[in-house]
């Protein structure tokens, strides 16, 4: 089996969601996807990463994920061309399982649960308005979700008085203010649900330090992103000044990023997410890191439905994941008009897919769309890095004398995957 097109599908709708479609020879299509810039992403696969798969086993996917991250790593890693790596790292997962006729987690090594417990960040969709309803009813919100079995929820309480400052001054009142729902929900309910707080690296240090201590009586589940990944000596600081765990969260991208905070003392929970930081693949690597030093992992969504069903495979896999991140206005309210079957929320959990692969498929109805974009590509191209025409490599007869000179280099040069 070999991969014969890539094929990537945008809609007007949603203008940072892609999704991409990994076909065979055999007919079998593997379904992935990332958010956020989807036309730079497009560029990305098409023109880079893409082409380095056409012709090749899609079985082989961690020599697919090194072939593609080397050439990213050449200009610095990260943006459009991670995002590229990461949906197409979970098509290839999604190929695998169906070629096996098993969903991917039992691949990764069976299931250590068949559920998990999923927390509702507060979205604005359609008919269901939690976003907003928050600030008007906060323990209405909170109750909903008990009664639906949900038991955590997340919400961005000072996002919006950071506007006035960018951050850089923080009223007393305003904070105040701002945390009147939470207030409202923990003298309601107590500690019925758990709250996490999501500030979106809005704040400078010193305001994150004034936050974090006027919520601890609150007990949230999480502070996530406060201030800027950037600096974990900064994080190492804020989460000094608290009991409550520090979320490093989705903007770090690959192991390497995510790394340095879970070997220092900047965060207590770590958070990817799969499509964004490397895709199924690079996941289980983070994870596994996290759980030699004893972290848990919660992996980040509010994104696309493709990456909720990825999201299952890695919890159903991996004994260090905490909970998921689940988003109920946007599943409610579109991700079924993109993908079936759906995935499965019961009392609260998550379950584990059931079919094979990735567990669902794009809705062919998608491509017949009015606002839909799709582009393929069929070409192969090597990569230039590895490529035998390089400009760093001596000339073409010179190569080919060293090659024949001896045994172990004819041996060595037939063993050369990507040329």
């Amino acid at each position: 089996m070999i991969i014969s097109k890539i094929e990537t599908i945008r809609v007007g709708q949603f203008p940072d969601l892609i999704f991409v479609q990994i076909h065979t020879d055999t007919g079998l299509v593997g379904l992935g996807e990332t958010w956020y810039s989807a036309s730079t992403v497009e560029s990305a696969i098409h023109d880079h990463s893409g082409p380095l798969l056409i012709g090749r086993d899609p079985a082989e996917i961690e020599r697919h994920w090194q072939t593609m991250f080397r050439l990213s790593d050449h200009a610095g890693y990260g943006g459009a061309e991670l995002r590229a790596i990461s949906a197409i790292d979970i098509a290839l997962w999604d190929i695998k399982g169906q070629v096996l006729q098993m969903p991917i987690y039992e691949i990764l090594g069976g299931g250590t649960r068949h559920r998990i417990r999923v927390y509702n960040t507060l979205g604005v969709y359609g008919d269901i308005t939690d976003g907003y309803d928050v600030w008007t009813d906060p323990v209405g919100v909170a109750q909903r979700l008990l009664d639906q079995g949900i038991t955590g929820k997340k919400m961005s309480p000072t996002d919006f008085i950071a506007r006035e400052s960018d951050g850089q001054l923080l009223f007393q009142d305003d904070l105040d203010w701002a945390l009147r729902p939470l207030r409202e929900i923990r003298d309601k309910l107590g500690m019925e649900i758990e709250v996490a707080n999501d500030a979106h690296a809005k704040w400078n240090l010193q305001n994150a330090i004034k936050i974090v201590r006027e919520m601890e009586p609150l007990r949230p589940m999480w502070h996530e992103e406060l201030i800027s990944p950037l600096n974990e000596k900064f994080h190492e600081r804020l989460q000094a000044a608290t009991s409550t765990p520090i979320a490093a969260a989705e903007r770090l991208m690959t192991r390497y990023q995510h790394r340095r905070f879970i070997e220092s003392p900047a965060a207590r929970i770590s958070m990817p997410d799969l499509t964004w930081t490397g895709g199924i693949s690079e996941v289980k690597k983070i994870a596994i890191l996290a759980s030699a030093h004893q972290m848990p992992i919660a992996p980040h969504d509010c994104v696309g439905p493709v990456n909720m069903f990825a999201c299952a495979h890695i919890a159903m896999a991996t004994p260090n994941v905490m909970i998921i991140e689940y988003n109920r206005a946007m599943h409610l309210g579109w991700y079924r008009d993109f993908i079936e079957p759906d995935f499965v929320i019961e009392d609260g959990f998550l379950m584990a897919p059931t079919e094979p692969g990735l567990g669902t498929r794009l809705k062919s109805s998608v491509k017949d769309r009015k606002d839909v974009t799709i582009r393929t590509r069929h070409e192969k191209a090597e990569a230039w890095l590895m490529s035998s025409e390089r400009y760093t490599y001596p000339p073409p007869e010179f190569q080919k004398e060293f090659i024949n000179s001896t045994e172990r280099r004819r041996a060595g040069s037939e063993a050369v995957y990507y040329d």
